[in-house]
């Protein structure tokens, strides 16, 4: 059993002069619900290395168990800032993959084609694909096997609108994770705004915000069956 992680190279936030990157405590939040279970995990970028962290997912407001923990964490730092090239894995090494989020992704995994044809055979091979608040726009260009849209037709969640406007940044990411999720046909579902809410429709596990990262990676552990005896539910 090995678990991937996929987390963005990306650290521009648009023409803002900010930064961005992963968001930690949905980096940390399902690192841990996978470690504690025993699982191998894999973590890779586009560029490979150390992957940026959003600052604002580090201030005190952001801060959780699951983040304070990979702080005391030596091994999983280090593990974090040697994260292997994305374009450099086969998906036949997997059985499972988990995209956090953080604004990053809609910039450089979105339109990443190891990212996508990673999903695209990790879904034809019948393995769970999972992402969590803005990482669903790597569903962008994703297709299932007969060459449709990957969530065309299946039942999403994802950032939602008003939890972007909340963050102000509707005129500044490259694309709404919502509006795009519904024009690729998804049946979308949402929540009250930064409330934990997780949708498994067969081997796509998606989640809305923060709050449900944790969930959505003890979805995954779920989905993958009883082999895992140590995944608590």
């Amino acid at each position: 059993m090995n678990i991937l992680m996929v987390l963005t190279s990306h650290d521009k936030l648009g023409k803002t002069g900010r930064k961005t990157g992963f968001w930690l405590e949905e980096f940390a939040a399902p690192y841990y619900v996978f470690k504690d279970a025993g699982i191998p995990i894999t973590l890779a970028s586009p560029l490979g290395g150390q992957p940026p962290l959003d600052p604002k997912s580090d201030d005190a407001a952001s801060q959780t168990d699951a983040t304070r923990r990979f702080k005391a964490d030596s091994a999983a730092q280090a593990a974090l800032a040697a994260t292997v090239k994305l374009a450099t894995l086969e998906a036949s090494r997997f059985d499972a993959v988990f995209y956090p989020g953080g604004h990053g992704p809609l910039w450089d995994l979105a339109e990443d084609a190891a990212s996508i044809g990673l999903v695209d055979a990790m879904i034809a091979a019948g393995k769970p694909v999972a992402a969590v608040c803005h990482a669903p726009g790597v569903l962008r260009h994703a297709k299932a096997p007969g060459g449709q849209p990957l969530v065309k037709g299946r039942n999403v969640t994802g950032f939602t609108n008003t939890e972007e406007e909340a963050a102000g940044l509707t005129q500044v990411v490259p694309f709404l994770v919502e509006d795009m999720l519904k024009e690729q046909g998804g049946h979308f579902s949402k929540v009250a705004d930064w409330q934990p809410h997780v949708v498994v429709d067969g081997l796509l596990i998606t989640g809305q915000n923060p709050a449900s990262s944790e969930p959505a990676a003890r979805a995954l552990l779920a989905r993958l069956g009883p082999q895992q005896p140590s995944a608590s539910r």
